[in-house]
This record gives structure tokens, sequence and C-alpha cells, in this order.
């Protein structure tokens, strides 16, 4: 299908209000239109429950699609008792809906990493500079298979995605370490190493002093064939351009705003509202 604009829009956190507000400035038409969203689409903001159904929505009716991130994986966890809803998560509202079994066992079938055009590729946090895009393909359907299986199959796996130590990658990485640290690659890191070693406590932005050894993984010099569109970095405020990779998580939550990448164009519109959360 050939669409008027396709836009890829960074982390929504549950900031409904300036959700729906972005959509207006975006004039998005879903018979015409495509959006892509790059994970962490609940957590923070005012209203998780109906972002999460909207998206649900206007992904079921072919107007947009997303990939996962790490709210999006620990939303999954909580509904499955792996772990509790975190003090400033205000996801409360999704457990006791009505639908929430149906909004969740949509949730665990989306995708780790997907293809909005020819020329780009969609991750929430980033792709280490020691895998190509190919095999970072590779990895992240490991890690879907493992999320879309049976419930029996999700419950084992979910527990064992959580350490506050990141997990060397080396050849012989397998079972629950592996899909741990492709889970970690792809929805947690920042900072690494060139070999891909994580460091997980550097949240700031790129003026404040990085451990020793360890720069974004954006700035490791690796050539890419396609730009690779990420979130979850709230403190870049989208404003990290490149080449090779491009952030759009604008911090919405934190005070800042949404942002909309066009394809085609690589055009940014900001809404212009705040997140609601008080």
């Amino acid at each position: 299908m050939s669409f008027r604009h396709q836009y890829v829009i960074g982390d929504l956190q549950g900031c409904y209000a300036a959700f729906q507000q972005l959509l207006e400035t975006l004039d998005f038409d879903p018979a015409q239109d495509k959006l892509w969203f790059a994970g962490d689409l609940v957590a923070r903001g005012e209203d998780s429950l109906n972002t999460l159904r909207d998206v649900k929505a206007l992904c079921e009716q072919g107007a947009a699609a997303t990939v996962l991130g790490n709210h999006d994986l620990n939303l999954l966890a909580v509904w499955r008792g792996a772990t509790k809803i975190r003090k400033k998560d205000k996801t409360a509202p999704i457990f006791a809906a009505e639908d929430r079994d149906e909004l969740l066992e949509w949730l665990r079938q989306q995708p780790i990493l997907a293809y909005p055009d020819e020329h780009t590729v969609l991750v929430h946090a980033g792709i280490p500079p020691h895998w190509t895009i190919a095999a970072a393909a590779q990895y992240a359907q490991q890690l879907e298979t493992q999320l879309k299986g049976s419930l029996y199959q999700l419950d084992r796996i979910l527990p064992h995605l959580y350490s506050k130590k990141a997990d060397d990658w080396h050849e012989g990485i397998n079972g629950f370490t592996k899909i741990r640290a492709i889970a970690n690659y792809f929805t947690r890191m920042r900072l690494c190493k060139q070999d891909g070693t994580l460091e997980f406590s550097f949240t700031s932005s790129l003026d404040d002093t990085m451990p020793d050894d360890f720069l974004p993984w954006f700035e490791w010099q690796v050539p890419r064939e396609r730009k690779i569109l990420f979130g979850h970095w709230a403190a870049l405020k989208g404003k990290v351009d490149l080449p090779h990779a491009r952030a759009l998580d604008g911090g919405c939550v934190w005070g800042n705003y949404l942002l909309a990448y066009r394809l085609g164009d690589g055009e940014v519109i900001t809404s212009s509202a705040h997140c609601a959360t008080p």
C-alpha cells in the first residue's frame, strides 16, 4: 500500500493528551497515513490505558505499527506476575480494565525490530556496534519467539529478563542469559563499549561525564546500510541526528514534547502539548 505520509513517533509513555494533539498537528488520516511507534507506549503519562487502546486499534486498521520497549516488557511482566508495578508507573488502570487480557495478548505479539521503509530500521533503544542489522533482526526474532509463545513459555522467560548487572555477549552465550542480553540491547541500552559491553547507570545527556571506555552506542563508527531510528533516551530530547542514527524520544513525560519523524524527507514535527501528568 502507498501512504501519503509515514511518521515515526518516539516514546508515548501514556501521554495521551499530547498524543492526540500531535495527531491533530500531523493532520493524521488513518486512511492515507501510517504511524510507527518506537516503543514504551505506556508507563508514566496520564493515561496509559487509552494510549494502548488507541495504538492497538490503529495497528489493527493497518494505520500503525510498533516495536516493544522496556516499559512494554515490564507491563507484560506485571501482567504475568513476574514483577510488581513500579511506584512511578501509572499503569494500574490497564490491569483493572475489562479488556486487559485482550490488550496484553496483542502487545506481546508486537515485534522488537521493524523496517519502516527501505532506508530505515526501528528499534526502541538501539543496535550495538558488534551486531550488523541483519544479525540484529535474527536476534530480535529469537526474543519475539519467546514473547509470542505459549503462556507457559512467556511465564518462564519474563522473570529472567531482569538483572542490575549487564551480561557479557560472547560466542557461546545461550539460554535465558542470551535472551536477557538481547532484550537489554534492544530496550535498555544507552552506553556500551565497542565489544557490546553495556553500562546501565548512565541516563544523562551527552554533555555529562561518562564512565571510562564507554560511549553512546551510536558514536561507535560502524558502517550501516540503514538509518537506525530509536527512542528510549529521553535526555537526548531527540537532538541526535546522524547519517546512521536518529533519536526520537523527545522526553514528553519529563516536561518536553512528542516527536514525529516523517519518512521520506526527515522532517521532525513536535507536539505543542506537554504530558498532562501533574
